[in-house]
């Protein structure tokens, strides 16, 4: 059989092809993403789902004239191949090489860079508004899914489009899955679609009937057509997005690439917006994702015979700590209640799950409504604790300040996936969370060294009557012995590890154990360096004061962006207690968006490795 995949450079390679061509491709293109990703890692199951969608998407349209909007953009794998960047895939998500989102340096055809969910709608009406000003014609399809669809700023733009009623496409891809399985009454209402499609027909079948009837038939259908509470809502599919001025299409299969084809065409034809709404697989066409595909979700590298990834160390990893001491917490404390965002697994409150189904809270992709929620679970009696990754409590700092701060109440938020996350790059670098918290009134915020150090402050978070965050790594944390009947940390308390003299470095989280490596392999210097490890970035310690009187040199190190973060907090304490005569330096990420490549690559880069530390303290005892 001759190999198809190797005559695709570009989307118009595709319009040689024949039905029975675009099928075999899928099939090469599904074992090309299964071997790639096998060895560079990255998000397997959504890609495999979406292979005969973007096929379809790319023979339908001309792009890069007409638009394709992704969502989130971790399923963009098969729409970089169409479109000319096939031998660079080994090289995704790895240092200078390719994205694993949309990104428009890349491309042409990566129209909108993206990682987060819920933007396409909005994007691609914006797209469509700048055509019609332009006074052009391309054609925009924004592909969301039926996981994203759910989140706040969809519905905005849904609403807001469907009143514009301006030219546009909305491919609704329906898995059944986001990254866990989806919840919530949408995802409920996208279930009775996906099995009860014979609605539409019997509909469509009504109408025909009415109208055939000669002389009062076409009168009949109007005037049912208007009785919107009971012949549409009990046979039309889709009337969510038609009451909100979209014509719906579908449900259509989404692995059949004619059938797509046609209801493109289908929509092509219709004035105003339009939701096609597509069945798929997340996982196809590899068992292992397929049957379990928040697994395959995103994914390092993995032996293809039996799906199992490579081994780590064996350490907990932070997530773990995280949910098995919120659990414990849970076990003594009945009004404790776990809330994440579509994140169970992820975030490791899949055991506070598993152990107190009724007391866990999974809102789907839904950052703000999960912070919202927390806040009158919290005025209710309960004493919320909220798990969500760095990248994403962004996307609730309104709720943050004006639901939980404000009020001032006991909400307790573990901030996962902060400072620097690899290789899934700019949109998912944790690297602004000190940087915004600690300008929040009323809020904790602390960071630990280690995961004994999380398991102390998630104690201290639950044990105070105000807001706090703690904020810890991605990945497995340092495999020391954990103690769990330890008790809560003093409030505003650090921890001299070092005592030194002329230089102190101050570190705060992840950042303790690299400046005490780095320290360690300079003692034999003619004076020693001391290390202070802060733990609290709101409020600083105030042992800092005192410390820094006996030091000529103050260091911070912190894997946060420096511009207003935590150093910038220890400046501001110093010159407060007019200690600004000090001579500081900061280590941490400059003022940039930190590109994608390896977690530790990425460190060491910028100065972030007990190397880098070593060597910035190095330039600093040769200026002495």
């Amino acid at each position: 059989m001759e190999d198809l995949l190797s005559q695709v450079n570009a989307p118009d390679d595709l319009n040689e092809f024949t039905n029975e061509e675009l099928n075999q491709l899928a099939d090469e293109i599904r074992d090309f993403l299964i071997c790639t990703v096998s060895e560079t890692g990255g998000h397997l199951a959504s890609n495999l789902g979406v292979v005969e969608l973007t096929i379809a998407l790319h023979k339908h349209l001309n792009s890069p004239k007409d638009k394709i909007v992704w969502d989130v953009g971790h399923q963009s794998y098969t729409h970089k191949i169409l479109t000319g960047r096939r031998d660079k895939m080994p090289s995704i998500r790895k240092k200078d090489g390719l994205s694993g989102y949309p990104k428009f340096n890349e491309s042409v055809h990566d129209i909108i860079e993206t990682g987060h969910s819920g933007t396409s709608i909005s994007s691609g009406l914006g797209l469509a508004c700048a055509r019609d000003h332009r006074g052009s014609s391309e054609r925009i399809y924004s592909v969301i899914g039926d996981g994203a669809i759910t989140g706040g700023m969809a519905f905005e733009a849904l609403n807001h489009g469907g009143h514009l009623e301006k030219d546009f496409n909305i491919i609704l891809n329906d898995n059944n899955m986001s990254i866990a399985k989806n919840v919530g009454a949408l995802s409920n209402y996208l279930a009775k679609l996906r099995t009860d499609p014979s609605l539409r027909k019997i509909s469509g079948e009504m109408g025909d009937l009415l109208n055939s009837i000669p002389g009062i038939g076409s009168g009949m259908f109007k005037t049912m057509d208007k009785a919107k509470d009971s012949l549409k809502y009990l046979l039309v599919p889709g009337v969510l997005f038609e009451e909100m001025g979209f014509t719906y299409l579908g449900p259509v299969p989404g692995h059949d690439i004619e059938a797509l084809i046609n209801i493109f065409k289908q929509a092509d034809k219709i004035n105003g917006p339009v939701v096609i709404h597509v069945n798929t697989v997340k996982g196809k066409g590899y068992y292992p994702a397929e049957s379990c595909p928040s697994d395959y979700h995103g994914v390092g590298a993995f032996t293809i015979e039996n799906g199992k990834s490579e081994k780590s160390k064996g350490n907990k990893t932070y997530s773990q700590v995280f949910g098995e001491t919120v659990t414990r917490i849970a076990e003594e404390d009945m009004r404790v209640v776990g809330i994440t965002a579509a994140m169970p697994a992820g975030t490791g409150l899949d055991l506070f799950q598993e152990r107190f189904p009724e007391r866990f809270y999974d809102v789907g992709i839904a950052e703000q409504h999960a912070l919202t929620l927390s806040a009158g679970l919290s005025r209710g009696g309960m004493r919320p604790i909220v798990a969500l990754y760095s990248t994403f409590l962004q996307r609730g700092y309104d709720q943050l300040i004006h639901d939980i701060a404000l009020q001032n109440l006991p909400v307790t938020i573990g901030i996962d996936r902060a400072g620097i996350v690899g290789s899934d790059g700019e949109t998912h670098q944790g690297q602004f969370d000190l940087t915004y918290l600690r300008t929040v009134p009323n809020l904790t915020v602390m960071a630990p060294k280690d995961e004994q150090e999380l398991i102390e402050m998630i104690k201290t978070g639950h044990k105070l009557d105000n807001p706090a965050a703690v904020r810890y790594p991605r990945g497995e944390g340092l495999g020391i012995d954990l103690d769990y009947s330890r008790p809560e940390i003093k409030l505003g308390e650090g921890e001299l590890i070092i005592d030194g003299d002329k230089i102190l470095v101050i570190a705060i989280g992840s950042m303790v154990y690299p400046a005490k490596e780095a320290i360690k392999e300079l003692e034999d210097k003619n004076f020693k360096i001391g290390l202070y490890n802060a733990r609290f970035v709101k409020p600083l310690p105030k042992e800092i004061i005192e410390l820094a009187s006996k030091y000529d040199n103050i260091i911070t190190v912190e894997e946060n962006s420096l511009n207003g973060g935590f150093g910038s907090g220890v400046m501001e304490l110093l010159a407060d207690n007019e200690l600004q005569h000090k001579l500081i330096k900061r280590i941490g990420i400059p003022d940039k968006f930190i590109e994608h490549g390896g977690q530790n690559e990425m460190r060491d880069i910028y100065n972030l490795s007990s190397r880098g530390i070593k060597e910035y303290l190095v330039s600093i005892l040769e200026e002495k």
